[in-house]
């Protein structure tokens, strides 16, 4: 298990006064405390940046060569064409 040692008195302070508002551990006053300041950061990850991390998680998948023209739509509502 690895540990996290504060040498800071002034964070040690900040992660008590947490801790004793919230009712939980010093530790997960840090857990929280460092979920929260990146989950502000991801906000301001370019949607582009985003999107393109979410696409190497998501794969589109092979192509199948079907044609999705406007005959394959109607046919999706029982549509002629006409």
């Amino acid at each position: 298990m690895a540990s996290l040692y504060i040498k800071d008195e002034e964070a040690n302070a900040l992660a008590a006064r947490l801790a004793n508002r919230r009712g939980i551990s010093k530790t997960m006053a840090v857990k929280l405390a460092l979920q929260h300041e990146l989950a502000r950061d991801e906000v301001h990850i370019p949607l582009r940046e985003r999107l393109a991390a979410w696409r190497k998680t998501q794969p589109i998948g092979e192509p199948t060569g079907l044609v999705a023209d406007k005959a394959f739509y109607d046919s999706l509502s029982d549509e002629d064409g006409d």
